[in-house]
């Protein structure tokens, strides 16, 4: 399971030359690991042929329409969890400190909740509980994966794969939350909502995670090989 989550995460990054040129690569890791079942497996070629044959300008764009603009298909997990609240702040330094007690520190600029970051952290766990720690917010990957259905996107075979990854276990009652108070898309009320001052954490308490990197990749999760390396 270890390489296609890495794969998935890897398909979530904002397109670049360098996936393009590695499209090959994650269709043999998928296809080699056999992880996911044939449904699943099939549903990911659309967007993999996409992404080899597309022209990048127009992948980036549509990436962005679709991640970037819908607060109902944000890629950091605790935006469809807490929204706003102040539980949201908290949440991310747990899980921040859960993966420095885990051993692992951020290599970059993104938030701990930030999907291909959770991806990359699980496929890096022990078999069990990576699939029990993906599981958790595997209500959040089915919510997304219909409203990517309903747009007709290929992204959807992401989510479907995680759900299936996870064993296809979700809460239901929490899913069914989730679909009830889905975010208003409306691109005049998401500007409206995005003009105001961004709601920043502290994730200073998270140790070390933040430092600079490119976004055009996922975010690595790095083990800690010492407890006298210096952090980021």
């Amino acid at each position: 399971m270890q390489l296609t989550l890495r794969a998935c995460a890897a398909l979530l990054a904002y397109p670049s030359a360098e996936l393009q040129a590695h499209v090959g690569d994650i269709r043999a890791a998928l296809a080699g690991e056999g992880a996911l079942p044939r449904r699943a497996q099939a549903g990911l070629q659309g967007l993999l042929d996409r992404l080899q044959t597309a022209d990048l300008l127009d992948l980036q764009a549509g990436y962005s329409d679709l991640f970037d603009r819908s607060r109902s298909l944000s890629l950091h997990l605790f935006e469809h969890v807490h929204g706003d609240n102040r539980e949201r702040g908290q949440a991310m330094i747990d899980l921040g400190e859960q993966y420095v007690a885990s051993g692992f520190y951020l290599q970059g600029n993104e938030l701990p909740d930030f999907l291909p970051v959770f991806l990359e952290y699980v496929s890096c766990l022990e078999p069990a509980e990576s699939r029990e720690t993906l599981a958790q917010p595997a209500h959040v990957y089915a919510a997304i994966a219909d409203r990517l259905d309903k747009r007709q996107s290929p992204y959807a075979g992401i989510f479907h794969a995680l759900v299936a990854l996870a064993d296809g276990k979700y809460d239901a009652e929490a899913l069914r939350e989730l679909q009830a108070r889905e975010p208003d898309d409306d691109p005049a009320r998401v500007d409206d909502e995005w003009e105001e001052a961004p709601v920043t954490f502290n994730v200073a308490a998270t140790g070390g995670i933040g430092a600079a990197a490119g976004v055009a990749v996922p975010i690595k999760v790095v083990r800690r090989t010492s407890s006298k390396e210096p952090r980021p």
